[in-house]
């Protein structure tokens, strides 16, 4: 199947961790202008307000970049107001600013043609127990998405969930208790976007929660990386979990999803806006793999439940 490529913006420019900081320093112009130049890019994911502005001026140069939008994703999570959280803020003015800020993303989603925003609540959980009102903390942040979800119930609204990271605990740690809170909203423009190394750091089968979104017609949008399942590393695709990519891919084909897939790779050593390149091309080979197997193969293996034949298919494949 064909991939609609989106890059996440951040991966263009400059990036750290707590020790080091990796690639040069970019405006957002600039890595309007990167995107451009790498192949197989079909859009790109923007971030409000850190590349659009308070004042939109980054949508018009996103505009006039030429490059498509798959979603505005909004941070709620690094300015200094939020460090005590945005949905679940104990500070109502706060959250008030939070439902604002997706509210003017929406609004910047529809000029941009993409008609959803993403949002990743990573700084809505807890540390320690006793921390934090549990129940006042999941009425408030249904309260948040209930009304920024009802500004325009034709943008869609998309969660990145994640288990841990800026918080020990986050409140929506995994695709289950995710969908369950999309429920408890009620909104149908409200859902999930499936960012396959957090569903392996949940200790999630990306496949399974993947059939498992669609199923309750929630999969908005994936995002694709990987890590070794005890933090979320941002590594190139299928560079540690190749069956599982695999298996995630070939249940893509299976549901018929045809939305976005945007790729949050972040590399530590070498060039990123060539790690971004990479991956592109590895998705496609790795879609050339599926079809070197064959789908009715795929699905024979699946039936039959038997790996020490299915995996004897599946190594052959690869020789």
């Amino acid at each position: 199947m064909a991939y609609k490529n989106s890059i996440l913006i951040g991966t263009l420019g400059g990036y750290g961790d707590r020790f080091h900081k990796f690639m040069p320093v970019q405006s957002f112009e600039q890595k309007l202008e990167i995107a451009k130049t790498i192949p197989r890019t079909h859009g790109v994911e923007p971030v409000f307000p850190h590349d659009l502005g308070i004042d939109g001026a980054g949508v018009k140069l996103t505009q006039d970049s030429g490059l498509a939008v798959s979603a505005v994703n909004v941070n709620i999570k690094t300015e200094e107001k939020f460090k005590d959280g945005s949905f679940t803020s104990r500070d109502a003015g706060i959250r008030a600013e939070t439902v604002a800020y997706i509210k003017q993303a929406m609004d910047h989603s529809v000029t941009l043609g993409a008609n959803m925003v993403t949002v990743c609540p990573l700084i809505d959980g807890w540390d320690y127990a006793f921390q934090v009102d549990h129940q006042k903390q999941w009425a408030w942040a249904i309260e948040c998405i209930a009304e920024a979800a009802a500004h325009n119930p034709e943008v869609k609204l998309s969660i990145e969930y994640k288990a841990f990271e800026t918080r020990n605990h986050v409140i929506l740690p995994s695709m289950g208790k995710t969908l369950h809170f999309c429920d408890r909203v009620g909104a149908a423009n409200v859902g999930v976007t499936m960012d396959v190394g957090h569903a392996l750091i949940a200790g999630e089968c990306p496949a399974a929660e993947m059939a498992m979104a669609n199923d309750a017609g929630r999969l908005f949008y994936v995002h694709f990386n990987d890590n070794d399942r005890q933090a979320d590393w941002d590594m190139l695709p299928a560079s540690v979990h190749l069956w599982q990519t695999l298996e995630t891919l070939h249940y893509m084909r299976r549901i018929g999803y045809d939305g976005w897939v945007a790729y949050d790779v972040f590399n530590r050593v070498g060039d990123n806006v060539e790690a971004i390149a990479a991956t592109f091309e590895m998705m496609e080979d790795l879609d050339k793999l599926l079809d070197k197997i064959g789908s009715s193969e795929i699905e024979k293996i699946i039936a039959e439940g038997r790996p020490e034949r299915g995996f004897l298919q599946l190594v052959k494949a690869l020789l």
